[in-house]
């Protein structure tokens, strides 16, 4: 008996991810990862912290069966410039521009601002998830681009977009490993004595004075979300030179993500002088935002570090994940993790010159893990 014909599926490119039906994407999505569902992504679009002007311009991918149903997706957007994505292209940029070439606009395959691995290929089956690669390959032959990239890309989605001849780059993050503690003190227990006194004086020197409390869902009332917009704004004029995010984005995560987030402040004489967000998946606690409105000593490693240890514990969360860099968190029990990212460079001279670059960057990558690994603050079990 002759096989059947593939289901006819169209390939096609949105306007906006609150275009697309939300059960019909969040059923692709999952709700184990915030960042790639349709009420973050959605906001994002909502409170123009992409869109015009901001150099993020939505253009999510789509796959759709021949009845119309959404089959696959990819949040995928314009990009007329590198900046909020933490997987860092502004050298290849630069020789792209002196070789003669314009390498924005680009299309980014990510969830913005969100150093946060998970998946970028949302679908149904391989099969859907290839078309949404071959989309993308389309969009950027079609438009003259110079490239498409998936950034923090889940490992296990890795193997499609090898398969379709991506090349592939890895970097390191710190992430936080919960075997089963039942207190903090359990997993201060795995580290040498020497850390174990570090933490502990560092834990109870930054609260000196203070009073922290931890908020979520209705209990984050205006004005703790004034506060952390205030926290949010001085991170990010030191640290990008404006901040990302718009008021209206805390606001909308207010109103729509609250369940999903906890506010970890720190008060002075009842005034909040320094937050740290963070959001809750499935089996995963991340942290994503954090300020002060004056230098505190280790407030910092309290707020985003060990009280984020706390939650996943309390929780039952299987680990931390608090962003990019930062290479301060390992002494913290933050232990090494490869992240991964994908990138199809449509000029193959360009391809090649990128290619010799991710594999001298890879070999140097291998050397500091292995380093990494070596320095944990871990006791040894020999």
């Amino acid at each position: 008996m002759a096989e059947a014909d593939p289901p006819a599926r169209t390939i096609s490119l949105g306007t906006g991810v609150a275009a697309v039906d939300a059960d019909a994407w969040d059923a692709l999505a999952g709700d184990a990862n915030p960042f790639v569902g349709h009420a973050f992504l959605t906001l994002l679009e909502e409170s123009g912290s992409v869109g015009p002007g901001t150099g993020w311009q939505p253009a999510p991918i789509l796959v759709e069966d021949g009845d119309g149903a959404l089959v696959a997706a990819a949040p995928a957007y314009l990009k007329s410039h590198s900046q909020g994505e933490y997987v860092f292209d502004h050298a290849w940029a630069d020789a792209w521009a002196r070789a003669g070439g314009d390498y924005y606009p680009k299309l980014q395959i990510a969830a913005p601002f969100t150093p946060v691995p998970g998946p970028r290929l949302l679908a149904q089956d391989d099969e859907a998830a290839l078309l949404l690669i071959r989309g993308a390959e389309a969009v950027v032959r079609q438009n003259g681009l110079s490239s498409a990239h998936a950034t923090f890309v889940a490992p296990d989605q890795m193997p499609v977009f090898e398969r379709a001849g991506w090349l592939v780059r890895r970097d390191i993050q710190f992430h936080f490993a919960n075997a089963g503690y039942a207190h903090f003190n359990d997993f201060l227990a795995t580290l040498t004595s020497q850390k174990r006194k570090q933490l502990r004086k560092e834990r109870a020197r930054a609260i000196e004075g203070l009073q922290v409390e931890e908020l979520t869902g209705d209990a984050i009332r205006p004005e703790h979300w004034d506060a952390m917009w205030a926290f949010y704004q001085d991170t990010g004029a030191r640290k990008w030179g404006q901040p990302y995010l718009t008021r209206a984005a805390f606001d909308l995560m207010g109103r729509r993500m609250a369940d999903r987030i906890i506010l970890v402040l720190a008060s002075e004489d009842g005034r909040a002088v320094a937050g740290a967000m963070h959001f809750v998946g499935a089996d995963t606690l991340y942290g994503r935002y954090w300020g002060c409105l004056r230098d505190i000593p280790y407030l910092h490693f309290e707020l985003c570090y060990y009280r984020a240890i706390d939650i996943a514990i309390a929780r039952g969360l299987r680990r931390v994940e608090a962003g990019a860099q930062g290479g301060h968190k390992l002494a913290r029990g933050y232990g090494p993790v490869a992240t991964w990212s994908a990138h199809f460079i449509a000029d193959p001279g360009f391809r090649r010159a990128v290619a010799d670059y991710l594999d001298q960057e890879r070999r140097a990558e291998e050397v500091e893990m292995e380093w990494l690994a070596g320095h944990t603050p871990f006791r040894r079990s020999d």
